[in-house]
């Protein structure tokens, strides 16, 4: 946790990937102690995330895909009542830059429009645990496997 507590004070605000909040939300016994120190980080007055609605939409389809219409809701209502948790709908630039992402690191396009999303908001952190995240060079990259 020492690289993470490293890592979360070089920065005040943050992309958050997808992972990071389904490790939260399924307690995930190896990850739910980073991912709570992250986003109780989030809510302190001074920090803040920047995330991507495709973040959300990529969290809702295995409740929607069980016909899980009350973990819709729950998701719905914890996600969206995270104080400093900002989430921004992609959009023309965030679209041009997610290109650039993509032609640039070869990344998938929900990835480099969480990215792109993260640089247009300003952010110089983003939590993952993808490594394949690393090699964007535009942020500072935390895969929660090394946050130890």
């Amino acid at each position: 946790m020492r690289r993470l507590r490293s890592f979360l004070a070089r920065h005040r605000l943050l992309a958050l990937d997808t992972n990071v909040f389904v490790y939260h939300l399924e307690a995930n016994p190896r990850y739910v102690e980073a991912t709570g120190e992250v986003l109780r980080w989030v809510e302190q007055e001074g920090h803040g995330a920047a995330c991507s609605t495709i973040t959300l939409a990529e969290l809702l389809v295995a409740p929607y895909r069980k016909g899980d219409e009350g973990q819709v809701g729950l998701f719905w209502a914890l996600l969206t009542t995270i104080p400093h948790l900002e989430w921004r709908a992609p959009d023309l630039l965030v679209a041009d830059g997610a290109a650039k992402l993509r032609a640039r690191y070869g990344l998938k396009m929900p990835d480099a429009l969480i990215v792109s999303t993260a640089l247009m908001a300003g952010a110089t952190g983003l939590v993952t645990n993808d490594a394949g995240m690393r090699k964007v060079r535009e942020l500072e990259v935390l895969v929660l496997d090394e946050a130890e």
